[in-house]
């Protein structure tokens, strides 16, 4: 089985990308992490994050201009990926569950 190793990062690393890592976690064919781009974020994203995801999932294009300001030397072949979800949801939240599985789904094969 081909393991992905997928990363989602918001700027808190509270409420969003924990909802990704957390639902996406229970895929067999996923490794799954998540980060925040804010020095106050629950888990501030590394350079070793970066490098080690096949999948970059932000979730608004702000977040595409600070990740590519502050670690674009460590972006080699990942792929990059906006999926424009407003921070409006709560922690697992279930239309952010819904909308999360759906925009993924167009860049990842998953059993439903």
């Amino acid at each position: 089985m081909n393991i992905k190793k997928l990363l989602f990062i918001c700027s808190q690393n509270k409420l969003r990308s924990p909802t990704a890592e957390n639902i996406f976690s229970e895929y067999q064919n996923f490794d799954v992490r998540s980060a925040g781009l804010n020095n106050d974020a629950e888990n501030v994203l590394s350079s070793e994050d970066i490098q080690w995801a096949d999948y970059i999932f932000l979730m608004e294009g702000t977040h595409k201009n600070k990740l590519l300001k502050k670690f674009k030397k460590y972006i080699k072949n990942q792929k990059i990926i906006v999926l424009n979800i407003p921070d409006i949801y709560d922690y697992m939240d279930q239309r952010l569950i819904k909308i999360l599985k759906e925009k993924v789904r167009k860049y990842l094969e998953f059993v439903e």
